[in-house]
């Protein structure tokens, strides 16, 4: 089923492999409105970061992908579509709960828990980005997970309450809008700003560990590219790190 909304184009599918997938041959093979979706009760093959899978039981939660053509920003500052999506879904939870934070990059952690993940894929020619697919899951109103995931958690079991999908889908779309818009208007440090403030770990030294072992540092600065850079406590030594290579020890 497809429906038009706000014209932009709505599409509705039961199932499908994955829905940025689905989305990226849809643009291959048409041109789509900016803000175009693709929303699903299930995939079949759900990805996140890096070549992770992203577990949903069908018709529980919020797997969609957006598509933007955000032209004016150079390839090698295109962390910036990274953050306004984070954010969008950092604001939109926020209507229901306490204590969301995002973990670098852009999973959205409650609490020590990840209740989303976001997997975004540039087109690039040259040194700009033609169009950007941006795929959301959000666990709504799963009850249970499979043991072998790490931490999850959804908003039911937060609030104790069956959420409406279609509503957050519509507060998620004026979060991330009104961010994109800030974002056309030049505002790249306020949403830099607002990122690092709502950063998980962002305040005081934890534990992390890259090739060389474990250490513990402080956040220091995400940069424009979305290297993380962390301080190291017993140094106070700089260590710069792309996505993969450090992670977060609990």
């Amino acid at each position: 089923m497809e429906q038009l909304s706000r014209d932009r184009r709505i599409i509705r599918r039961e199932e499908v492999e994955s829905t940025n997938l689905y989305l990226k041959q849809l643009v291959r093979n048409e041109h789509l409105e900016e803000g175009s979706m693709v929303i699903a009760d299930f995939q079949s093959v759900g990805r996140g970061q890096m070549g992770n899978s992203w577990f949903s039981s069908e018709g529980k939660n919020l797997l969609f992908s957006l598509l933007i053509y955000p032209e004016d920003i150079p390839a090698n500052e295109q962390f910036i579509i990274s953050r306004i999506g984070s954010l969008a879904v950092k604001n939109t939870l926020d209507r229901f709960t306490d204590d969301i934070r995002i973990k670098w990059p852009n999973d959205i952690y409650w609490k020590e828990q990840k209740i989303a993940g976001i997997l975004i894929e540039n087109d690039i020619d040259g040194k700009n980005i033609t169009n950007s697919v941006i795929g959301v899951g959000i666990n709504i109103n799963e009850q249970s997970f499979p043991p072998d995931l790490p931490n999850p958690v959804s908003l039911r079991q937060i609030t104790g309450s069956i959420q409406d999908r279609d509503y957050i889908l519509d507060i998620f779309q004026q979060e991330f809008f009104q961010l994109y818009r800030d974002l056309q208007k030049g505002e790249v440090k306020a949403i830099e700003d607002e990122y690092m403030l709502d950063l998980y770990r962002i305040n005081g030294y934890y534990w992390y560990e890259d090739k060389d072992g474990r250490f513990m540092a402080k956040i220091e600065d995400v940069l424009p590219s979305g290297h993380l850079v962390l301080k190291a406590m017993d140094t106070e030594e700089e260590r710069k790190y792309a996505f993969k290579e450090v992670s977060f020890v609990n």
